[in-house]
C-alpha cells in the first residue's frame, strides 16, 4: 500500500493500482523523439514485443495481490502499512517477488523476464559491486533501502531470481520471432522502462520518490529528474525532467508520450487514523503531462 499524509487525511493507493497506472504510461510511451516499447532495436515482431513490455510494466507489482487483499496494519494508525513500513521486513518482500516474478510465465515469459530484472536489480544495486547506475531504480537514489545484515539473504534471492529468469530466457529463445528481444539492445531499455515508469507512478501515487534538493510532498507535486531514460535506443539515454505547474499538470522535458497532452488518473482511498479504511471515500486523482 502506498500511504501519503495530508494533514489529518491519509491517502491510500494499492500497489496493483499504482502498477496499472505505470502500465498506462507505458502504453502511451513513444513519439517522434522517443521509441515505443518494442522499437528500441530492429525486431521481426515489434508489436508483440511492445505488448509484452507494457504487460511487464503494468504487472510488475502483482506479487502484492495477496498482501493487498488482507494487508498488515500499522500499530500507529490502524491503517494498512505503507511501503516504508513494509520494507522494514525485507524478507517478506522477497516472498512477494517469488510470487510475482513467475506468475505470468506460462504465457508471458518475456514479461516475466523483465519483472525479474526489476526485482533482482533492486537488491543488486545495494549488494553487488559494480551494479550500473543506469540500472538503479530512482527510488534508491541517495538512500540504502535495505540493512547491511540482509546481504546473505539478498545474494541468495538474486541467484534464485536469475535461475528463474534463465528458464524464461530459454523459452523465449526457442521462438525465432522472439529471439532478438533477448539481446541487450532490446532487453535493457525495456527493463529500464519498468524502473522509470514505476518511479513516475510512485511519484503520482505517494511521496516515496525524493525530488531534487529536499523532501517529497508527493501525489504529483514534486519536481523530479529521472536519469538514463532510453530514448531512441539503449545507447541514447536522456534525463527526464518533470515540473508540476498546478492543478495536476506536469511539464515534462524532453516529452516522451504519443499525445500532445496525456491525461491519466488513479483512485485513492482517503482515510483518517483509526477509521475503517475499507469504507473510506475513494477520490480520483487526475494528472496531465504536457510539454513545457
Amino acid at each position: 500500500m502506498l500511504k501519503t499524509r495530508r494533514g489529518k487525511e491519509i491517502w491510500l493507493v494499492t500497489q496493483p493500482d499504482h502498477a496499472a497506472l505505470a502500465g498506462l504510461l507505458a502504453a502511451h510511451w513513444g513519439n517522434g523523439e522517443f521509441a515505443r516499447p518494442g522499437a528500441f532495436a530492429a525486431s521481426p515482431d515489434e508489436e508483440s514485443v511492445r505488448r509484452e513490455a507494457i504487460l511487464a510494466v503494468a504487472e510488475h507489482d502483482n506479487g502484492w495481490w495477496e498482501w493487498e487483499a488482507d494487508p498488515d496494519l500499522s500499530p500507529e494508525d490502524g491503517l494498512p502499512q505503507g511501503l516504508g513500513e513494509v520494507l522494514k521486513d525485507p524478507i517478506s518482500g522477497m516472498q512477494r517477488w517469488r510470487l510475482g516474478v513467475p506468475r505470468l510465465a506460462a504465457r508471458h515469459p518475456y514479461a516475466s523476464l523483465l519483472i525479474g530484472d526489476h526485482a533482482q536489480w533492486l537488491y543488486a544495486a545495494q549488494f553487488e559491486e559494480g551494479h550500473a547506475a543506469e540500472l538503479t531504480h530512482p527510488l534508491q537514489r541517495g538512500r540504502s533501502a535495505y540493512p547491511r545484515e540482509l546481504e546473505p539473504a539478498a545474494q541468495r534471492f538474486i541467484a534464485e531470481v536469475r535461475e528463474m529468469q534463465e528458464g524464461f530466457r530459454w523459452r523465449v529463445s526457442q521462438d525465432p520471432l522472439w529471439r532478438s528481444a533477448l539481446e541487450p539492445e532490446h532487453r535493457l531499455p525495456h527493463a529500464r522502462l519498468v524502473q522509470i515508469l514505476d518511479a513516475l507512478s510512485l511519484a503520482l501515487c505517494s511521496d516515496v520518490i525524493l525530488p531534487e534538493g529536499g523532501g517529497a510532498i508527493g501525489l504529483g507535486q514534486d519536481a523530479l529528474e529521472f536519469a538514463d531514460v532510453p530514448r531512441s535506443e539503449w545507447g541514447d539515454r536522456v534525463t527526464l525532467r518533470l515540473h508540476p505547474v498546478g492543478e495536476g499538470r506536469m511539464a515534462v522535458d524532453p516529452y516522451p508520450f504519443a499525445e500532445p497532452e496525456l491525461r491519466v488518473a488513479v483512485a485513492a482511498r482517503v482515510a483518517t487514523a483509526g477509521s475503517d479504511w475499507r469504507a473510506a471515500e475513494r477520490r480520483l486523482m487526475s494528472f496531465t503531462f504536457a510539454r513545457p
